[in-house]
């Protein structure tokens, strides 16, 4: 018996030598701020070669603008994303939302309060539509969402031919004041991320989300209420859609329904994706979607600095987004990764339940040593 665990040890202690640390691969969020790095570098030299300065004062206020705008949709769409969904309904809920506060606001600074509320209560009526008809009706949420925004959109043209109501000058400092080159809608913005990523990493709701996004019939038999996920994903995306249309109308003094052309819809889901969530659920970073909403901002701010054509501009934001998730799909593929979590897997846990060298009970390495000591006493 000495024999067999002489024997044994120093094949355990190889095994663990061989292994050694593993290299931890940088994640895609780092990637994202690492590109994000790159474009804001490459920016400046290109508006530097024209005579110009990318970080001036004025186009940093109009980069954290657009950013602040797209980034309220975005952060909502992640929460949907997460969950293995998805929401093309918002850009029609930012300029519902925006008209509502308008109307409702009628240029009376007693009624901001009023306004705000009913343009939130307004968004998280349309968000719990939407996730009662995908959880409750099993409709696809491709088909539910772009259902719903269509309704809304039949409505709004049918009801708003123009701008209409009228915001308070009160309220219009949401869209324009700001603190030196930041806005006040990015510091708004910067306590909605925070919120959210307390709600995806400290909650159990969060859990839920991404669990749902994972795997719904696991989900579902490990006792997770995955309707009420998706109901509460899509609710809060809408609410953050709310928000952005209370932006708008800050920022335009009224509510327009041709706000919904804007394509917040498919730019908010640019830019999750861009920020390395997957579109089949499950991972993904709010922090990972600033990112990527930042990229398409400083884009969108380098190409107008030099003047770039609109064809020419959307042709190279849909090849960087495209580039993107490539890069993406090829890290989940990657057969190198592959073969090294298998490697790793192997020498962690082997057949029949043994771990780090130890043989199960009852197999015939355990006996082998004792035959052969047994066959040495006999001689």
């Amino acid at each position: 018996m000495s024999t067999a665990v002489s024997t044994a040890s120093p094949s355990t202690g190889s095994a663990k030598s061989t292994s050694g640390p593993r290299r931890r691969r940088l994640g895609s969020t780092g990637i994202v701020y690492l590109a994000l790095v790159g474009i804001l570098v490459i920016s400046a030299g290109l508006v530097a070669a024209q005579g110009g300065n990318f970080f001036s004062q004025g186009n940093l206020f109009y980069l954290l603008s657009q950013t602040s705008l797209l980034g309220f949709v975005a952060i909502g769409q992640t929460f949907v994303i997460l969950c293995k969904s998805l929401d093309l309904s918002v850009g029609y809920v930012v300029a519902w939302s925006s008209l509502v506060a308008a109307t409702t606001m009628a240029g009376d600074p007693s009624r901001i309060w009023l306004g705000v509320v009913a343009a939130l209560a307004v968004a998280a009526g349309v968000g719990l539509v939407n996730g009662l008809v995908i959880s409750k009706l099993r409709v696809n949420s491709f088909i539910a969402t772009l259902g719903v925004g269509l309704i809304i959109k039949g409505y709004l043209d049918t009801q708003y031919k123009g701008p209409s109501g009228e915001i308070p000058k009160a309220f219009q400092g949401f869209g324009y004041t700001r603190i030196g080159p930041v806005p006040i809608s990015v510091i708004v913005l910067a306590v909605v991320m925070v919120l959210g990523v307390v709600l995806l990493n400290r909650t159990r709701s969060g859990y839920h989300m991404f669990a749902v996004g994972g795997n719904i019939d696991v989900a579902r038999l490990s006792g997770i209420r995955t309707d009420r996920s998706i109901i509460l994903a899509h609710v809060l995306c809408s609410l953050c859609a709310g928000v952005a249309g209370l932006l708008i109308a800050a920022r335009f003094g009224t509510g327009n329904a041709l706000v919904y052309t804007y394509g917040y819809d498919l730019n908010s889901i640019a830019a999750v994706v861009l920020g390395g969530t997957l579109l089949m659920g499950g991972r993904g970073s709010i922090m990972g979607t600033i990112a990527g909403v930042l990229i398409l901002a400083s884009l969108d701010t380098v190409f107008n600095v030099l003047d770039v054509s609109p064809f020419f501009k959307d042709v190279l934001r849909g090849a960087i987004i495209i580039a993107a998730v490539a890069m993406y799909a090829r890290r989940q593929i990657d057969p190198a990764s592959s073969r090294a979590r298998f490697r790793a897997l192997a020498q962690s846990v082997r057949p029949g339940g043994a771990r780090d060298g130890q043989a199960p009970p009852g197999s015939s390495s355990a006996s082998a040593p004792s035959t052969s000591s047994g066959k040495e006493a006999t001689r």
